[in-house]
């Protein structure tokens, strides 16, 4: 058998005369990731090649490797050879993905993450990567941390407001009615933050990061329906013009529709409630544009400029709840994604029209 650090064998990816380039090329494109590049050779499962890497992360070499694929149910690497005979017999060309939860060879904890597909040429080889998945698990773990952190440090001080807010209105009877609206506008700012915690910052939310591969593409569909069912949810007409879009997204599905209803928020918001919402969707410029139009009397001349400023509210948002910061997180939100957030030119008074542009993966 080939040790870890010979190169893939000639039954594998050639003859010995031919063997160095296209095993070269492929343990390069492998290896550049900072990952174990392997290749099995089938149907006899015997294992062709083996980053010198794996010894380094596992401590185990590749005879360690090999009697686990060959059944060797009691080694620590088990459940990863377990995955390896499952993905050599899948179907060529098909990608195979697991995450597992091992032990090196001094008894640490090792997780890591698995990657292969067959490939069926002459002679059949399973090739794939691994990778070491500490420090995503230890970026996760912070996350989760700073998190529920946050999430104390925010929430202690709201509940003494909102304990605060009720006993004046219990003891306030003789107040006035403008003193008793601030109380109601303060305890109904309290109730919109502690629900933003319990949306955003939630232990069952933050519990989810790391349980399972958070996916990372949205269909164009997908969006706009989220999009119509707010606009329906807040007893809304939404009127949907959409092309025929069979598109997907890349981007972390919860930030696009966080983006998405930032700007059907503000539709909402500015415009009569017997105004439907329309949300379009059409191809552009090698991507996809979607956009939110409303029946209001449109961006003042004057903010247009800045409406996507921090903090920033214009001369039509006084007497509305609002921070100012929401078109400005939802601009960056697309902008880290690739994409464009725009409010497309148009008289004052003549509604409002934010547009998204992001770019598909497949047109």
């Amino acid at each position: 058998m080939s040790s870890p650090d010979t190169a893939v064998q000639s039954s594998v990816l050639g003859s010995q005369d031919d063997e160095a380039l296209p095993a070269r090329q492929f343990r390069a494109i492998a290896e550049l990731g900072g990952g174990v590049a392997f290749a099995i050779a089938l149907p006899a499962r015997r294992l062709a090649y083996l980053s010198p890497a794996f010894g380094a992360l596992s401590g185990f070499d590749g005879e360690a490797l090999q009697r686990a694929l060959d059944g060797d149910g009691v080694s620590p690497l088990a459940p990863l050879a377990a995955w390896l005979r499952e993905a050599a017999d899948g179907a060529p060309g098909a990608r195979s993905q697991r995450e597992f939860d091992l032990f090196d060879a001094e008894g640490r904890p090792l997780a890591m993450e698995g990657f292969a597909t067959v490939l069926a040429d002459a002679a059949p080889t399973l090739v794939g990567q691994l990778r070491d998945l500490s420090a995503r698990r230890g970026h996760q773990s912070e996350q989760k941390r700073f998190a529920s952190m946050l999430n104390h440090e925010f929430r202690t001080p709201l509940a003494t407001i909102d304990g605060a807010i009720q006993r004046l209105e219990a003891t306030s009877s003789h107040a006035d009615e403008a003193t008793r609206t601030r109380y109601r506008k303060i305890g109904a700012a309290v109730d919109r933050l502690i629900a933003m915690l319990d949306e955003y910052l939630s232990p069952d939310r933050m519990a989810a990061l790391g349980r399972a591969r958070q996916p990372n593409t949205i269909t164009v569909r997908d969006l706009v329906e989220s999009g119509a069912t707010q606009i329906r949810a807040a007893g809304r007409e939404a009127a949907l013009r959409q092309e025929e879009l069979p598109l997907t997204l890349r981007g972390e599905p919860e930030g696009l529709r966080l983006a998405l209803k930032v700007l059907i928020d503000n539709a909402l918001a500015f415009s009569p409630p017997s105004a439907p919402v329309i949300l379009r969707a059409r191809r552009s410029g090698g991507g996809v544009e979607l956009a939110v139009i409303d029946g209001g009397a449109g961006v003042p001349l004057e903010d247009v400029a800045r409406v996507f400023d921090k903090g920033y509210r214009g001369r039509n948002a006084a007497g509305l709840a609002g921070s100012g910061l929401g078109l400005y997180m939802a601009r960056s939100i697309v902008e880290v994604h690739g994409g464009v957030l725009s409010l497309a030119p148009g008289a004052d008074g003549a509604g409002a029209e934010f547009r998204l542009w992001m770019p598909a993966l497949a047109l």
